[in-house]
């Protein structure tokens, strides 16, 4: 009985099945207009880098100096850029360059921001001062100019700019899971685990962690809209994605030199960009208002 006590996380209400929580929030979700709205255009372009190499388009990296800056038409919907290049085609494997950036950062984020997250709110005394202390340090940097700091010491590449976001991201997830950590590890589950012997590595990985998850899935979310403007930002200022690969701040930086012979050049990646963080950032709210358990 002892050992299937430890093996399982405890539930947030113990007295309801662990799945009915999950349910309810999921009816929540659906149930929520912005959510499915938010939900819906981030599986657009989803869509939209998974089925960019299977698509009949133009090869992005492809010149073409007899169409150079031509208007929007039938051939080319979105026009064509400073070397004829289709702006559709960017456009679509720029959202692989995008999504590619967020998913990568989020993932170094709560690699290094959870564990330490951990460490600091379970243990506390001079372990949480010195990553507390680090932590507050880091944040009281605007989070664009650490990227940026990151992005310059490694170089200019997409690897290391995505390496750079995620980095800048990890004071965030840090000071996030050590709020719930602390809120956690008081409740009875806890000190009933301790009760029967549970180690501290156990109770933290297979009670304390996963009743942070809520939080931690809505921040994710969040940061991917971050991400992707830091991404298009760093891209722009010759720090991200390098040509001619593809990236939507690095087609605004081409774009911006051409404002008036060719304003399409900027249209198309720019309200990519804006729908693309409107989308995560509708997600988010709408996965924070169902995860939330003092809301219905």
């Amino acid at each position: 009985m002892t050992q299937a006590v430890l093996d399982s996380p405890a539930p947030l209400n113990p007295g309801e099945p662990a799945l009915k929580p999950r349910r309810g929030a999921f009816g929540k979700l659906i149930r929520n207009r912005s959510a499915l709205i938010g939900g819906t255009i981030v599986l657009i372009f989803v869509l939209m880098a998974l089925l960019a190499p299977l698509l009949p388009l133009a090869d992005p990296l492809k010149s073409n100096f007899l169409a150079i800056r031509k208007p929007p038409s039938e051939l080319y919907w979105f026009g064509t850029d400073e070397l004829g290049r289709d702006q559709v085609a960017r456009l679509f494997f720029g959202a692989q360059t995008s999504l590619l950036a967020g998913i990568v950062s989020v993932m170094i984020a709560l690699a290094i921001g959870i564990p330490f997250g951990l460490l600091a709110g379970w243990y506390g005394g001079w372990i949480d001062i010195v990553i507390s202390r680090v932590t507050e340090a880091l944040l009281a940097c605007p989070f664009l100019i650490l990227a940026i700091a990151f992005a310059a010491i490694l170089g200019p590449s997409l690897t290391n700019a995505m390496i750079a976001i995620g980095l800048s991201a990890v004071p965030i997830f840090i000071r996030l899971v050590r709020g719930q950590v602390m809120s956690v590890k008081a409740e009875d589950f806890v000190e009933g685990a301790r009760s029967v012997g549970a180690r501290d590595l156990r109770i933290m990985c297979v009670h304390v962690l996963p009743n942070t998850l809520s939080p931690i899935v809505v921040q994710s979310t969040l940061f991917m809209a971050q991400a992707i403007i830091l991404e298009a930002s760093l891209s722009f200022l010759g720090l991200g994605q390098q040509p001619p690969a593809p990236s939507w701040g690095q087609m605004l930086n081409v774009a911006k030199n051409f404002m008036e012979q060719a304003p399409w050049m900027s249209i198309a990646p720019g309200i990519a960009i804006f729908v693309a963080v409107l989308g995560f950032n509708l997600l988010g709210d709408g996965l924070r208002d169902a995860l939330d358990p003092k809301d219905g």
